[in-house]
């Protein structure tokens, strides 16, 4: 037992310490753990038999880890296709005047909803949409992501059904104590922390965090500065017929129609009386973003002509972006893309050309390239990859990002919708719902196995199975029976409040470390032999018991949400130390304060 608290101890300064990669500390934990019980063979007080390395390596394939990977994989399938960014844009939009309003509208309206509905399937619905904003609104996402898992675990400690935890609880208390516990049994109480924790939530904890979203690639992938880009115009292209109105073209959203070239005719802005046809060359100069966004929707670039088929044929396979500068020396300076011959030796389409010095208006086709010219380049995997052994072009490599695919958006998003009401109904467990969700992502082709492969976060998977191996040595030794055993030892002869009090922060510290489940489970009976041997009414300790194993707010591992918002919010275990240990000590003093006033002690 003391050898399993050296090992947690040690590994939680760790994880805080951010000195070592959290994959190297989690393997090095259940190595200790394995070396340990190997050495010094110990008998599971909890279920019987002997404690070994299946017990530790059991947490790997938990269901709970199995259902946040595979929810990642779903987040990534609707990012890729573009599913939310509608709704995101809509909601951005309607919070254009007022941007704060509408984040914090998101998160109290995720609040309401997870008192009735399992918290997890409420942030998995809510994350894109969040992040959707946060990018429109050019926040980081690191300063919004952690506020929505926390606020959804405070509105699911307000009624019967907001966790599973609130329901294994009083499941329990009613076998064990005969203690019956209603739908708003302690709705006054928890809507008293619930409200505390929000108003910390919504307007402290965003200044707590670090932006750690504006990365130098992330910047440079959302940059401002704009290409050179054609548009060939063909038969059926959805700008025939299109007419300039106050010098902007419909249909090319807020691209800039720098030149129109029609039988090598020039045409300048303001382009009166110009209605575009078949033939004509549109030559734009838009960002990044912008160009990506159209080539996703297969529609401006449909008809441009490029080696093997054209554009239609890149799509079959998943096309990428990446960006390359002309290197000095190189035996393209000089000549213009046909010339250079790029899309005939390596099938890569030239997108756009960005020049740092000046922005030509003249055909794209027809600049001729200088070193250090950018250029937009559009392929296969292959084509890109092909590019990385020339010494004409030097490939950006953080530069490198696939085309959404917009076109399966609605599938994803019928998917999605699936899980969500099937596990938040109870129709299907959630881990069966995520498992056959993630099977549909991939089999309907919203997103490959190398995009699923990417989405799942080796620290999660790794910081999960290393906590549930903790958890099963603390509770297979004993050590947490321990821990509560010498705490009402010390406790004994003290206030009613004052043993409540401290009963809730101890829980609320362990549910940190265990699974706020397991916490609940071994404290809900410890808890009623409390309460019957101080002659004091069990329902203030069982609710006691419901709020606390609720404060997951303190590490990654004490909540699946928390989990869900660590790889999108690129957030580290120190960030919910910062965060959550104030949020923690906040709601058990409230906790204090309010007891007395709910409950005779």
């Amino acid at each position: 037992m003391i050898l399993t608290f050296v090992v947690i101890i040690a590994t939680i300064v760790l994880y805080a310490m951010e000195r070592l990669p959290i994959e190297i500390i989690s393997l090095g934990s259940v190595a200790a753990l394995i070396v340990i019980f190997t050495l010094f063979p110990t008998p599971d007080v909890a279920g019987g038999g002997m404690i070994g390395a299946d017990d530790f390596l059991a947490g790997f394939a938990n269901p709970a880890l199995i259902t946040v990977l595979c929810l990642l994989i779903i987040g990534q399938a609707l990012f890729h296709t573009d599913a939310l960014d509608a709704p995101g844009r809509l909601i951005s939009e309607a919070g254009r005047r007022h941007k704060g309003i509408v984040i914090v509208s998101l998160l109290v309206g995720t609040a309401i909803i997870s008192a009735f509905l399992n918290n997890t399937p409420v942030v998995v619905m809510a994350l894109p949409i969040l992040t959707a904003v946060t990018v429109a609104q050019s926040k980081s996402a690191s300063q919004v992501l952690m506020p929505l898992s926390y606020i959804t675990i405070l509105g699911g400690m307000t009624t019967l059904i907001g966790s599973s935890t609130n329901l294994l609880v009083a499941n329990v208390a009613a076998r064990s104590g005969n203690v019956k516990i209603d739908f708003f049994s302690f709705t006054p109480i928890g809507l008293t922390l619930a409200l505390t924790g929000a108003a910390y939530t919504l307007f402290v904890l965003p200044h707590l965090l670090r932006d750690r979203g504006n990365t130098d690639v992330d910047s440079a992938r959302t940059s401002g500065k704009q290409f050179i880009a054609q548009i060939e115009i063909g038969d059926g292209h959805p700008l025939v017929g299109a007419k300039a109105v106050a010098g902007m073209f419909t249909g090319l959203g807020e691209m800039t129609v720098r030149l129109v070239l029609r039988n090598e005719t020039p045409y300048l802005p303001p382009f009166a009386n110009i209605v575009i046809q078949p033939g004509d060359r549109v030559i734009i100069a838009a960002t990044r973003p912008q160009l990506t966004k159209a080539m996703a929707e297969k529609r401006l670039f449909s008809t441009q002509t490029i080696p093997e088929g054209g554009i239609a044929a890149h799509h079959k396979k998943d096309l990428v972006l990446a960006e390359a500068v002309v290197a000095p020396g190189s035996r393209m300076i000089g000549r213009t893309i046909v010339q250079a011959g790029l899309q005939t030796a390596t099938g890569c389409i030239v997108l756009g050309i960005q020049r740092r010095s000046r922005m030509p208006r003249m055909a794209m086709s027809d600049i001729r390239l200088e070193a250090g010219d950018v250029l937009l380049l559009a392929g296969n995997h292959d084509d890109i990859d092909t590019l990385r052994t020339s010494h004409d072009i030097l490939i950006m490599e953080w530069s490198a990002a696939e085309v959404p695919r917009r076109l399966h958006a609605p599938r994803a998003l019928v998917i999605f919708g699936a899980v969500v009401i099937s596990s938040a109904t109870g129709l299907l467990p959630i881990v069966s719902a995520t498992i056959i969700g993630t099977f549909a992502m991939l089999l309907t082709g919203c997103l490959n196995i190398r995009q699923a492969m990417r989405a799942l976060d080796s620290r999660i998977y790794m910081l999960v199975g290393a906590s549930i191996a903790n958890a099963a040595a603390l509770e297979a030794t004993g050590g947490a029976k321990a821990i509560a055993d010498l705490v009402i030892r010390l406790m004994d002869g003290q206030s009613p409040l004052m043993l409540l009090s401290v009963l809730f922060l101890l829980i609320a510290v362990l549910t940190n470390l265990l699974s706020n489940n397991a916490t609940a489970v071994l404290f809900t009976p410890i808890t009623l032999g409390i309460a019957e041997r101080s002659g004091l009414p069990p329902e203030p300790f069982i609710v006691a018991v419901i709020l606390a194993a609720n404060c997951s707010f303190a590490t990654p591992i004490g909540y699946q949400t928390n989990l869900l918002v660590m790889g999108p919010g690129n957030y580290r275990f120190v960030d919910f130390m910062k965060a959550g240990i104030p949020l923690v000590v906040i709601l058990w003093i409230v906790f204090t304060l309010a007891a007395p006033l709910y409950y005779p002690l």
